[in-house]
């Protein structure tokens, strides 16, 4: 039994104020006194994605030391199944502490020096979230810039390149905010020959469409932990060629954050060949459990069966979705992301309610655009564990649901 006892009152002395047994104002929060509540809900939006029960069991597994051998064979291990998910063999490879921001930021900010130019391609919001990064760390800042949906040709890319002079070149692969997936062939030896490297996002698009990094000569690439890999948020591979940690370990100024340092990260990880590893920061360790485990199942699915899984999916979604009278926002078949699929908003509707209603009554999260894409998309996730044919028909079936019971009208 616990019994309270008034708290003394304060009383002074030579030493000053005395405040008895206890100098506590603040009384526990009563929302902290209940037992945490979390709905279980589809996340059928472009990420978070469900979390298959084998990586939520191993996120759930007894914490150990961020410092202890067993950890960095685990890391070692996550580095192994990211090498394998980015086809590279680049040794400055390792996942970040946080979230795919984390790692747009770590590339920025370890490649890019105060004055040197970069040129951002931006066809949705992850250009333009690269481009305030650089400006704010002082870069030079250029931008390519068409409307979402629209893509680059390698012409294009050539022309800015040959005007500008970057450093570094940054292009979305999978871009969600439009549901894009944007041609890589060719970009990075054109980046090569103005002696750019070339910074890739495929947070939206790994695992679910094809991606090279060495073959496709790729400087720089990342992804997230919760989108087609499946684990929960807060992780985030990415990985560096060899022209790439040529620029990035011989600056001239130390990068804007200790943090993302990559002359630190580089030792955390064992990627620096010195014998021993320093502690920098305390890593996620129930986050890197979930992901290794993640990159166990892409590994044991197979890449290439991956890849054709979320076509096939995706395109049983899309005819499902023409047949409902929908239009879809991607003309070209060829550069539709298969992980996340992009409705035009149909005529007399307002997005808003269509989605309420969905999640309301068939507790299925779609979400409308992001950035530049407000209000001209709804958009469909279904990657990793969420992407089978059942949860397409629950989609579809739902979406055919809110669009009798939300008819809005036209004027």
């Amino acid at each position: 039994l616990f019994y309270f006892v008034p708290l003394e009152s304060a009383r002074s002395t030579k030493h000053g104020v005395h405040r008895g047994m206890s100098s506590v104002t603040i009384p526990p929060p009563a929302c902290m006194l209940r037992p945490l509540e979390a709905p279980f809900r589809y996340l059928f939006g472009p990420g978070p994605s469900n979390v298959p029960p084998r990586v939520l069991a191993a996120g759930g597994r007894p914490i150990i030391g961020h410092m202890h051998s067993e950890m960095f064979g685990i890391m070692n291990d996550i580095k192994k199944g990211i090498q394998y998910a980015f086809q590279t063999s680049n040794n400055m490879t390792l996942a970040m502490s946080g979230s795919g921001h984390t790692a747009m930021e770590c590339a920025v900010f370890n490649i890019v020096e105060p004055g040197e130019s970069v040129l951002v391609a931006i066809n949705g919001i992850w250009g333009e979230r690269v481009a305030e990064i650089a400006e704010r760390m002082g870069a030079k800042v250029h931008t390519l810039v068409k409307a979402p949906g629209g893509h680059f040709t390698n012409a294009e890319i050539e022309q800015a390149l040959a005007k500008h002079k970057p450093v570094l070149f940054f292009l979305t692969h999978g871009e969600s905010s439009s549901g894009l997936v944007h041609p890589v062939d060719g970009v990075g030896d054109i980046c090569h020959k103005y002696n750019c490297l070339l910074l890739v996002d495929s947070v939206a698009s790994l695992g679910a469409a094809p991606l090279l990094m060495d073959q496709q000569n790729i400087d720089i690439l990342y992804t997230g932990s919760q989108k087609a890999l499946n684990a929960p948020p807060g992780t985030a591979p990415i990985s560096f060629s060899e022209r790439a940690c040529h620029k990035m370990f011989n600056r001239k100024t130390k990068p804007v954050s200790y943090l993302l340092d990559m002359t630190h990260l580089s030792n955390y990880w064992g990627n620096d060949g010195k014998p021993q590893r320093i502690y920098h920061h305390t890593g996620p360790v129930s986050g890197f459990f979930a992901l290794r485990e993640s990159l166990a199942i892409l590994a044991e699915t197979g890449l290439e069966n991956s890849w054709k899984h979320h076509t096939e999916v995706a395109e049983y979604l899309w005819k499902g979705l023409e047949d409902l009278g929908l239009k879809l926002f991607i003309k070209d078949k060829d550069l539709r992301l298969p992980s996340v699929t992009t409705i035009a908003i149909p005529e007399g509707y307002n997005w808003k309610e269509l989605l309420a209603y969905i999640m309301k009554h068939h507790q299925i999260e779609f979400t409308g655009g992001l950035g530049p894409s407000v209000g001209m998309v709804l958009r469909i996730g279904l990657m990793g564990y969420n992407c089978n044919k059942a949860n397409a028909a629950m989609a579809l079936a739902a979406l055919e649901d809110a669009l009798k019971q939300c008819r809005k009208s036209k004027a």
